[in-house]
């Protein structure tokens, strides 16, 4: 009967006391709804499921000194974090651009700060790569402080759907846009044996990127597709069996971490994107705008360096950082995911 009551169906119950798989952690994905939890597991050192910790805020605001009526982007959205302080320095006053290629987050990005007040009239997100800061440039006019965080977020992470973690059971995707281009498994299905090894090298210094690949492409070879994330994990451990002593598990797992990155920064091109991100930003920048930016790793720091250094020379900068800025101890202790963190700024003469 169309008026019958209706019986009261129970959450899926789940072993332990505490959930482990992603969908399970329904507390943590309620933020709104379950504040408490969430302020525990941050407590704890972690960051809550579907949820991003920004990493130097005080460093990045200390070095933009954003003030009111300032026009500013935040050429890299992620969960808002770094957005919404940004936001507050402008006090309602001027303007923040923000970008994004992740059509999944994105969405939900932009609903958060719109319910906490941040509409049209002082935020403009744009679902874009962030190599295309041109674009929005020529509708903000000269940007006084641009602002781009190269990590990918930990709601990316610990999303198993999104592929970007051996931790966890998931397509091995890797795009930060799923939309565009094709995934992990996809590419290592035509890649040659010498171009997998020079991937490893390249994007993560991976000492065992021989053995790795040649493994990978074994698999291949014998028509088994490697379709998932711990099909691949599993394919490098094998592949690392040889490593001896106790550190061997150690070892494997920073291997693992590395050639998950590798695959990760080619899917998405990102060296070239970030290389078109830099050449760029001179010529979106006001006279004495600032640059800030936040990298995970050598290759990305690499280029930020050197790029920050050619324009120095060519005095389009008129000061660069000396060096890195690192996170604090005391954020490294409260956010693992700082430790590997590097901040650069530069300043347009």
């Amino acid at each position: 009967m169309d008026n019958q009551e209706q019986k009261h169906q129970r959450r899926p119950r789940y072993k332990g006391t505490h959930p482990k798989a992603y969908k399970d952690k329904y507390k943590e994905l309620q933020p709104d709804k379950y504040a408490d939890t969430v302020e525990k597991v941050i407590q704890k050192g972690s960051t809550p499921a579907g949820m991003h910790r920004s990493i130097c805020v005080d460093e990045i605001l200390e070095f933009l000194q954003i003030t009111p009526g300032q026009t500013g982007l935040d050429a890299t959205l992620g969960f808002g974090g770094h957005t919404l302080a940004m936001l507050k320095c402008l006090d309602a006053k001027g303007h923040l651009y923000a970008t994004d290629v992740d059509s999944i987050e994105l969405p939900r990005t932009q609903k958060r700060l719109e319910n906490l007040g941040y509409g049209s009239e002082i935020l403009t997100i744009r679902h874009l790569n962030f190599s295309e800061i041109d674009q929005i440039a020529s509708e903000s006019g000269p940007l006084d402080f641009v602002l781009a965080d190269l990590g990918i977020s930990s709601m990316q992470i610990d999303n198993p759907d999104r592929g970007f973690s051996f931790k966890f059971e998931g397509p091995l995707d890797l795009r930060l846009n799923p939309e565009k281009g094709i995934s992990a498994a996809e590419r290592l299905k035509t890649i040659s044996v010498d171009e997998l090894e020079g991937m490893f090298i390249e994007n993560a210094d991976e000492p065992n990127a021989k053995a790795i690949a040649d493994a990978i492409i074994s698999q291949r070879n014998k028509g088994i597709e490697i379709s998932t994330t711990t099909q691949l994990q599993e394919i490098i451990k094998e592949a690392l069996k040889f490593i001896p002593g106790s550190n061997s598990k150690d070892a494997i797992k920073k291997s693992c971490q590395r050639c998950f990155q590798a695959l990760r920064i080619d899917v998405n091109d990102e060296f070239e994107v970030l290389y078109e991100f830099l050449e760029k930003l001179p010529t979106v920048l006001a006279p004495g705008g600032r640059v800030a930016i936040l990298s995970f790793h050598s290759g990305e720091d690499r280029l930020v360096k050197k790029s920050f250094k050619h324009f120095f020379r060519e005095g389009i900068y008129r000061e660069v950082a000396d060096g890195p800025i690192r996170p604090s101890a005391e954020e490294c202790n409260t956010n693992g995911r700082a430790r590997s963190a590097k901040l650069r700024w530069a300043i347009k003469a």
